[in-house]
């Protein structure tokens, strides 16, 4: 990662590349990264056909945006079928899940805010640009 740019001292920019940062193995079929600003984590998801779903569910809300590739979004009752340039709303509290449609690797960048804390693992390559560690 490039160092930002600082005004009177502080960092006010962050960069990276997705496809430079170390990918965390999130279980079989499924990898992430994780880049944030003051208040907001992205976080990009590599999902292969035949991955294992994962309902869950958590309290932040969360938008996922579908780069590449076809994924069934379950949320709650409702059932999308999302291709690059669809966005999902996911409450809070709400279990979601989804699986890859077709033979394409597909690409899932969530979004979160506040950030949450028990992703903040993934954007330890910022550390220095909020003045942790």
């Amino acid at each position: 990662m490039a160092d930002g740019n600082t005004v009177g001292g502080v960092q006010i920019t962050s960069f990276a590349n997705w496809d430079n940062l170390e990918k965390e193995f999130v279980r079989d079929g499924v990898e992430r990264v994780g880049f944030r600003g003051e208040d907001t984590l992205l976080v990009m998801n590599w999902l292969q056909p035949g991955m294992e779903p994962g309902p869950h569910s958590h309290p932040f809300e969360q938008i996922a945006v579908i780069v590449s590739g076809t994924v069934r979004f379950h949320v709650g009752d409702e059932t999308y079928d999302a291709t690059p340039g669809s966005m999902i709303r996911i409450p809070p509290d709400v279990e979601h899940w989804g699986e890859v449609i077709g033979d394409e690797p597909a690409m899932n960048l969530d979004v979160f805010n506040p950030i949450r804390e028990d992703y903040k693992h993934l954007v330890e390559h910022q550390a220095k640009d909020f003045g942790e560690g």
